[in-house]
């Protein structure tokens, strides 16, 4: 079944219950429809495991493809773009201003 028409019928079938339920089915869609987009592309990463931490204030993204990371390396890659390794292992990525990108 196609994940937007799912999506879909979930926002249908709230409207149809209560409408005070639809901004809250919207939201809800929408949230869904966003992790699914992440989902596609972090699949497609060569690493086993990923974990993100978004520090809103900061505007910073950490990506770790190992816990505890214990990267023994910083390098900076472009703009503020960090990434870390250990050894000859990617173990991170930290990318700054991450809602601009």
């Amino acid at each position: 079944m196609d994940i937007a028409y799912s999506v879909h019928s979930v926002v249908e079938k709230a409207q149809r219950r209560n409408r005070m339920a639809t901004v809250g089915a919207k939201k809800t869609a929408s949230f869904i429809c966003n992790c699914i987009a992440v989902a596609a592309t972090i699949t497609k990463l060569p690493a086993q495991h990923v974990w993100l931490d978004y520090d809103r204030e900061a505007d910073v993204l950490y990506m770790s493809f190992r816990k505890p990371q214990r990267a023994k390396e910083t390098i900076e890659l472009a703009d503020d773009i960090l990434l870390r390794k250990d050894g000859k292992e990617i173990v991170g990525l930290t990318i700054l201003n991450a809602s601009g990108k």
